[in-house]
C-alpha cells in the first residue's frame, strides 16, 4: 500500500540544462549519447519501456537523468519525493559534475539559464528520436517545434504534493489557490533569459514570454498561463482538461496527447501522482540558486495555506485577468516590476502602497519564518533580491549592445558557475 503524502511532507524538483560545445557554446544535440553513457555507470537503473540501446531515463540513486523534446537538453530530477530540500542542491551539483565528466571527451558541457542566448532553432534544433517519440512527433506536427517556445527552453519544475482532491480534504484546493496567486511574481526571483538569438529582448524572462505563446494554435492548452480559479478535481476536469482535450482532438485522433501534461499552464494539477507542478521558473546558474528559489516558493506557499500570510479565502476568489496583468509586468521587468495593484498586495499581507517586486518578496520571505525557509536558502534568496534576478545580473555583465565575444564570455562564466555550483555576479 502506498503511503499518502500530504501537503508539504515532500517535494520534487526537476532541472533542465542545455548541452553545448565547450569551445563555441553552440548547442549539441547529443542527450541520447549522454544518457547512454550514464546507463553504463555503476548502479544505474534504466526504464524497461525505453528503446533498446537508447535510454530516455537513467536513475542514479537520488537523482534521475532524462531526455526532453529537444535533443540538446538533459533533465535532472529527484528520483523519489524528497522529504525536505536539505541536501538537494549538493545532490544535483554532483550529478551536474558527473554529466560534465561524461561530456568532456565529446568536447561538450552543460550550460545553464532559461534560454540558450544565441541558438537558431532552424539551424540547431533536433527532436528526440527514440522512445516516447510519438508524443514529441505529435507536438512537432501540430506546432512546428522549431520555434523558441518549444526548442529553446530550460526550466526548473517544483512539484508540491497534496492528498485527495475532494472538498472534504481540500488539500488540492488550498494548494492550488496559493500557488496560482504567486505565479505572476515568480519571475522576480527566477527570470534568467534576457537574450534571444544573440540580441537583448527588453524582457527579463524571454523564456516565459515564448512559453506563454508557443501553443497559440491550441489556445486552451496554455490559456493565460494563470490557471482558472477551480479547487476540486471535478471542476478542474470540466474547466481545464476537457477544453484542452477537445481542442487537441481534431489534430490528435489517436489521443496521444490526451494526458494531464498536455495542460501547459504555469502550474498544472497532476492528479495521477498527487502533485501540483510549478512551471514558471527559469533554471538558474547553479543548483544552489535553483533549490533556494524552490524552497522560497514552497515556504511562502505554506505560509499562505497555514494562515501566516494573507487571506487564503480572499485569494481563492481572484480571477485570471488581474493576475495575468501582473505576470506580463514581471515577464518584462522581473524584480524591478512595480506592483500597483494594492488589492493584490494587501491580500498577501502588505500594508503599504505600490512597491517593487523585490521589496515585496523581501516582505513575503520575512513572513515565512525560518521553520518554513531554512537559513541556507534564505541567505541565497536575499543575495538574489539584493543583487537582482539572474537575468538582471547577466544584462549588467553584458553591458549595452553586447557583441558575440561578450556574450560568449558571460555565458562561459555561467557554465563555470553551473559546474562549480556557485552564484553569478553576487
Amino acid at each position: 500500500m502506498i503511503t499518502p503524502i500530504h501537503l508539504f511532507q515532500a517535494v520534487g524538483v526537476e532541472l533542465e540544462h542545455a548541452i553545448v560545445d565547450t569551445s563555441t557554446l553552440r548547442v549539441r544535440p547529443i542527450a541520447d549519447q549522454l544518457l547512454k553513457a550514464a546507463a553504463a555507470l555503476p548502479g544505474a537503473v534504466g526504464d524497461e519501456e525505453d528503446s533498446p540501446g537508447w535510454p530516455g531515463s537513467v536513475t542514479l540513486g537520488e537523482v534521475t537523468w532524462s531526455n526532453e523534446l529537444a535533443l540538446h537538453v538533459i533533465e535532472f530530477k529527484t528520483s523519489d519525493p524528497a522529504r525536505s530540500f536539505d541536501g538537494l542542491a549538493d545532490a544535483f551539483a554532483r550529478h551536474v559534475a558527473k554529466a560534465n565528466e561524461l561530456l568532456s571527451p565529446l568536447g561538450c558541457m552543460l550550460m545553464p539559464t532559461g534560454m540558450h542566448p544565441t541558438m537558431l532553432p532552424d539551424r540547431d534544433f533536433q527532436v528526440w528520436p527514440h522512445g516516447y517519440s510519438e508524443v514529441y512527433e505529435a507536438f512537432h506536427r501540430i506546432f512546428d517545434c522549431r520555434g523558441h517556445g518549444w526548442s529553446n527552453l530550460q526550466s526548473a519544475h517544483l512539484n508540491l504534493p497534496f492528498h485527495g482532491d475532494a472538498a472534504d480534504t481540500d488539500e488540492f484546493g488550498r494548494l492550488h489557490a496559493a500557488l496560482r496567486v504567486l505565479l505572476p511574481i515568480l519571475p522576480a526571483l527566477a527570470a534568467s533569459s534576457p537574450l534571444r538569438e544573440g540580441t537583448p529582448t527588453g524582457l527579463m524572462d524571454t523564456r516565459l514570454e515564448v512559453y506563454r505563446t508557443n501553443s497559440a494554435r491550441i489556445p486552451p492548452a496554455t490559456g493565460r498561463v494563470i490557471p482558472e480559479p477551480v479547487y476540486t478535481r471535478g471542476a478542474y476536469e470540466e474547466r481545464i482538461f476537457a477544453p484542452i482535450y477537445d481542442a487537441y482532438a481534431p489534430h490528435d485522433p489517436g489521443g496521444v496527447l490526451r494526458h494531464e501534461w498536455a495542460n501547459s499552464r504555469g502550474c498544472i494539477a497532476r492528479f495521477t501522482r498527487g502533485t501540483i507542478e510549478v512551471r514558471t521558473l527559469d533554471v538558474q546558474e547553479c543548483p544552489a540558486a535553483d533549490l533556494a528559489i524552490c524552497a522560497g516558493v514552497a515556504g511562502v506557499t505554506r505560509a499562505i495555506i497555514e494562515g501566516r500570510l494573507g487571506d487564503l479565502g480572499e485569494l481563492r476568489a481572484w480571477d485570471v485577468e488581474p493576475l495575468h496583468t501582473i505576470l506580463l509586468d514581471h515577464i518584462r521587468d522581473a524584480d524591478k516590476a512595480v506592483i500597483a495593484n494594492t488589492r493584490y498586495l494587501h491580500a498577501l499581507g502588505w500594508r503599504g502602497g505600490p512597491t517593487t517586486s523585490a521589496e515585496f518578496w523581501h516582505h513575503l520571505i520575512e513572513q515565512a519564518t525560518p521553520d518554513l525557509i531554512a537559513a541556507p536558502a534564505r541567505v541565497t534568496l536575499m543575495a538574489i533580491l539584493d543583487h537582482g534576478c539572474l537575468a538582471r545580473r547577466i544584462t549588467r555583465a553584458l553591458g549595452p549592445a553586447p557583441g558575440e565575444g561578450k556574450i560568449h564570455e558571460v555565458y562561459a562564466e555561467l557554465a563555470a558557475c553551473l559546474g562549480q555550483n556557485r552564484l553569478f555576479g553576487v
